[in-house]
């Protein structure tokens, strides 16, 4: 009986350990996806032509992807060690071989994002600002994402 409560209670605590993985790993995805909306979604797609230059929502875009960038940190803290099922992109694992420059890249984004606030004025401006913010999301993103599909 106590065999039976040992072996029902270990499995029951790795499966608790696979689900806080999973959870980390669909965590992750949410905040990149968070960010990327507000970067690709409207900044991307007002340069693109898709849709209309709109100053209110770049504003909003802009806050929106500032408030996500210092979150980067905490939320990869935890390596679930595989990708979230059908995802198209996923977290290396040097993100958690070399943590310390992982983190290191995010102040620069933050910075970027701090010196575009207000500069952006038209559609031109916006090219401007998306190029600087862009490059610096590049630098993590060529280093420490994962091309899934």
């Amino acid at each position: 009986m106590i065999r039976t409560a040992l072996v029902i209670g270990a499995s029951l605590l790795g499966t608790a350990a696979v689900l806080a993985q999973e959870d980390a790993a669909v965590t992750q995805q949410n905040l990149m996806k968070s960010i990327g909306k507000p970067m690709y979604g409207v900044l991307g797609k007002m340069l693109k032509g898709e849709i209309a230059y709109d100053q209110a929502a770049v504003d909003t875009a802009l806050n929106d992807i500032a408030a996500g960038v210092p979150k980067i940190a905490d939320t990869f803290k935890t390596n679930p060690k595989h990708d979230v099922p059908n995802a198209n992109f996923g977290a290396s694992q040097k993100i958690w071989q070399n943590k310390a420059d992982f983190d290191s890249k995010i102040p620069p984004v933050e910075k970027a994002i701090a010196e575009q606030k207000g500069k952006i004025k038209d559609a031109a401006t916006l090219k401007v600002s998306f190029d600087a913010i862009q490059v610096k999301c590049t630098g993590c993103h060529d280093d420490y994402r994962v091309k899934l599909k």
